[in-house]
C-alpha cells in the first residue's frame, strides 16, 4: 500500500490534494503535515514512497526539506509545490534532486500522472536496492583467516581507486569474488562489469571478442560488432585467465592500458575508452615470461596491485564458516531446511586434502545434503572420502 506524504501550511491546498490522491486510488494510505519540521519528524520516524512539499513555507521551506530528506532517505521521490512567483525555485530544486513540481492550483491529470511515475520510481529504486543486495550476497567473500581478512582489506584500501589489480592463485580459489567485491565497492559500481574467459575463446576469435571488428574483416563477420572493451565503457573488465592470452591480443590490450583506445579488427578508426581493467590468472607468469609466453611489459601494466587468494588447504579455519555458508546457501536453492553439520564431520573436512579448494568444497557439501539424514555425521563423510 503506497504512502504518500502532503508537506503543505495552506490547509485549503491541502484537503484539495489529499481528496484528489485519495479518490484516485483506494490503496493510497495518504497523510499531512502543516510545515517542514512537522514534515521531516514524520518522514524520520516512518516511511514513506512520495512526499509532495510545497514551496514555501514557515520554520522550514521546501528547499530544506528536500535538501534534509535527500540526506535521511535518499530513495524516497520528492515532488515540489509551486506558487507562480516559486517557478524558478521549482526548477531550481530538480537540480537538487526532486522528482518533479507542479504549480498551485493543481491540474488534476498533472498531479495523477506525477503521483504514478513517481511511485513508479520508488518501486524501481527499491527494487534495485534488493537486487544489488542480492548480487553482493552471491559474491559475499566467507572467511575470518588471516589471509582471507588481508585480502578484504586490500579491497577495501583499493576498491575506491582506478588502479589495476592482478589476481592469483589456483582454481577454484574464488578470484572472481575478488574481482566482483573490488568493481562492487568502486565508483564503477553503477556501470557494468563484463566478465572475459580468456581460456576459454579460441586464440583467432579473442582480439574480436575483446575489441569487436567491423563487416567483412574476416570470414563470419556479416556486421560491425563492438567488443568487450567498449561493453565495459565507463564500468569494469575482468580478464579471466589472462595467462591463457594470446601474444597478438597481449599487445593489444597493452595498447589499451597505455593509452586508453582500442581499434575494431579490420577498422584503423580509434575509440575512446574509460575501463578500469582487472586480471585473474592460475598460472604463473614470472615463468611464462621466462619462456616467452607472456609480455613482461603487460605483466608491470596489470600488477600495479597483486593480490594472491590462497588455496582452501592455507585457510582450513574458514571451512567450518563455508560449511554452514554453503548449507544455508543450499537449502534455499532448494527449498528445504537447512541441514547441520555435526562437529566431527566438520573435523572431517577440515582434515581433506581439497585439491579443487572451494569450488569442490561447495560440491562436496551438496551431495552430503542430498544424499545424507538431517544431520550430517562422521559416517556420511567417511563415505564420501572413500569414493
Amino acid at each position: 500500500m503506497p504512502k504518500i506524504l502532503i508537506i503543505e501550511d495552506e490547509a485549503s491546498i491541502r484537503r484539495v490534494l489529499m481528496k484528489i490522491i485519495s479518490e484516485e486510488n483506494e490503496t493510497y494510505e495518504v497523510e499531512e503535515a502543516e510545515d517542514g519540521l512537522i514534515g521531516i519528524d514524520m518522514i524520520t520516524k516512518s516511511d514513506f514512497d512520495l512526499v509532495l512539499c510545497d514551496i514555501k513555507m514557515p520554520k522550514m521551506d521546501g528547499v530544506e526539506v528536500l535538501e534534509r530528506v535527500k540526506k535521511l532517505k535518499p530513495e524516497i521521490p520528492i515532488v515540489m509545490i509551486s506558487g507562480h512567483g516559486d517557478l524558478d525555485t521549482a526548477v531550481n530544486t530538480m537540480r537538487l534532486g526532486a522528482f518533479d513540481y507542479i504549480s498551485k492550483p493543481p491540474d488534476l491529470n498533472r498531479l495523477l500522472n506525477t503521483v504514478r511515475n513517481a511511485l513508479d520510481k520508488k518501486e524501481l529504486v527499491v527494487q534495485n536496492i534488493l537486487l544489488k543486495s542480492k548480487v553482493s550476497k552471491k559474491y559475499e567473500m566467507i572467511g575470518a583467516s588471516k589471509a582471507i581478512t588481508h585480502i578484504k582489506t586490500m579491497i577495501d584500501k583499493v576498491a575506491p581507486t582506478d588502479a589495476r589489480v592482478l589476481i592469483t592463485g589456483p582454481n577454484g580459489t574464488g578470484k572472481e569474488l575478488v574481482a566482483h567485491w573490488l568493481h562492487e565497492k568502486s565508483e564503477r559500481a553503477k556501470a557494468l562489469m563484463v566478465e572475459v574467459n580468456c581460456a576459454a575463446i579460441p586464440s583467432e576469435l579473442i582480439e574480436s571478442e575483446l575489441f569487436g571488428h567491423v563487416k567483412g574483416s574476416f570470414t563470419g563477420a556479416v556486421k560491425d560488432r563492438s567488443g568487450k572493451f567498449e561493453t565495459a565503457n565507463g564500468g569494469t573488465i575482468f580478464l579471466d585467465e589472462i595467462g591463457d592470452m594470446s601474444l597478438s591480443a597481449q599487445a593489444k590490450v597493452l595498447r589499451v592500458l597505455q593509452e586508453n583506445i582500442i581499434s575494431r579488427v579490420g577498422s584503423d578508426k580509434d575509440i575512446k575508452v574509460d575501463v578500469r581493467v582487472i586480471a585473474a590468472t592460475n598460472k604463473d607468469l614470472q615463468k611464462e615470461i621466462a619462456e616467452g609466453k607472456f609480455r613482461e611489459d603487460l605483466y608491470h601494466r596489470l600488477a600495479v596491485i597483486l593480490i594472491n587468494v590462497p588455496s582452501l588447504n592455507e585457510r582450513r579455519e574458514d571451512i567450518p564458516l563455508l560449511i554452514k555458508f554453503f548449507a544455508e546457501q543450499i537449502a534455499e536453492e532448494h527449498g528445504t531446511a537447512v541441514k547441520k553439520f555435526s562437529e566431527k564431520a566438520i573435523k572431517l573436512l577440515q582434515e581433506y586434502v581439497w585439491t579443487g579448494n572451494i569450488r569442490e568444497l561447495r560440491n562436496v557439501v551438496e551431495r552430503l545434503i542430498i544424499l545424507g539424514e538431517k544431520e550430517v555425521s562422521e559416517n556420511d563423510v567417511k563415505l564420501f572420502a572413500s569414493k
